[in-house]
């Protein structure tokens, strides 16, 4: 394919799974392609253009409302300014984005690509028939998994099939060299947010003895969690790392990753665990079946219930050849299929297609 001008547009404030998606799927883009990385947070911006050298950077205002016309305007114009081959808008929820890919949609010769990352309702009956105006216009709308694909269909009202899975993928760095350790250590990777159900694993963690637990990422509810964990009594197996750049690191000093979410889309931590040869004890939401498949490559629990998770995470904790068994087939099943080269391809194939349909 000759070299495309794609747009990686995004409105997050914060680095999460999502933009750390992004950020491995510019850097791994063919090096044909000129790449802009836009939006509104400084950190994220630099951090997703960091991955590709030479990439160039546009930092755009935070909207405050519809009536913010001056702000949106910015948006808006600087989508029209850049003259994209691609506009490829990464989506924390249904309704981000709406005035980069507005912008996207004005810009003629540019194929619009909407890539959804949590399906979850869109409040407020303005905002709704808004974002599912615009998904009706685009080129091409794409969700991190099957199952999200069909969920936002669903919410969307789009047809049956339209929206196409290509999963968030990881480069490959091979397995860990674990590091010593006493005990079983199982590690938890993710923003501390009810989304994330970290207060139902503490709630587990009682009836799993003997041991730790390492919680990295940091959000508005870590003091209520580091309360809930002493007034549990689990003070002393219980640490929060904060966030960090390196979880990989942090997998290299555990035995099994916890994912007990309650919503997720394609989680990034799954398939890292995965390529580090860990196994996964996951919560069966969103698309992580299609990552995790229960008793080959990890453990699934219903989300919510902390008597199956703690069951789950006793036949890990209890077993080492399990361990080792689930811990090598996540790594061979991610090794094949869920590298951010797979992922980088997949959407270059699908701007070709589009871009062919232009012509």
């Amino acid at each position: 394919m000759d070299g495309l001008h794609v747009v990686a547009y995004t409105d997050a404030t914060g680095r999460g799974g999502g933009e750390m998606s992004l950020g491995h799927l510019v850097g791994a883009l063919d090096p044909a392609h000129a790449v802009t990385v836009m939006g509104v947070d400084d950190d994220v911006v630099g951090w997703v253009a960091r991955q590709r050298p030479g990439a160039r950077r546009v930092l755009l205002p935070v909207v405050r409302g519809p009536r913010d016309l001056g702000r949106i305007g910015a948006h808006v114009g600087a989508v029209l300014a850049a003259r994209p081959d691609v506009l490829h808008a990464n989506l924390r929820v249904p309704a981000s984005c709406a005035y980069g890919i507005l912008g996207g949609l004005l810009s003629p010769g540019t194929v619009t690509v909407a890539v959804e990352q949590l399906p979850i309702r869109v409040d407020g009956d303005l905002r709704r028939r808004w974002t599912r105006a615009l998904a009706r216009r685009l080129d091409a709308h794409v969700a991190v998994g099957v199952a999200a694909a069909r969920r936002t269909e669903e919410l969307l009202g789009l047809p049956a099939s339209s929206v196409r899975s290509i999963p968030n993928l990881v480069p490959d760095r091979g397995p860990v060299v674990p590091r010593p350790h006493d005990g079983v250590v199982l590690a938890a990777v993710g923003r501390l947010d009810a989304q994330k159900g970290f207060d139902v694993l503490l709630d587990a963690l009682p009836d799993v003895p003997d041991v730790t637990l390492v919680v990295v990422g940091d959000g508005h509810l870590r003091p209520d969690l580091e309360k809930r964990a002493a007034d549990l009594g689990l003070g002393g197996r219980v640490t929060f790392a904060g966030w960090s750049e390196d979880v990989r690191g942090h997998l290299a000093g555990a035995d099994a990753l916890v994912l007990p979410s309650r919503s997720e889309g394609f989680p990034l931590t799954v398939v890292e665990a995965m390529l580090a040869g860990l196994p996964v004890v996951a919560t069966a939401v969103g698309s992580v079946a299609e990552a995790v498949a229960d008793g080959e490559t990890g453990l699934l629990v219903p989300k919510d219930d902390p008597v199956a998770l703690a069951a789950a995470l006793r036949r890990v904790a209890d077993d080492p050849a399990l361990r080792a068994r689930l811990g090598a087939r996540g790594r061979e099943v991610a090794a094949a299929s869920f590298t951010v080269e797979r992922m980088a391809r997949a959407f270059e194939d699908l701007y070709a297609e589009l871009r062919a349909g232009w012509r």
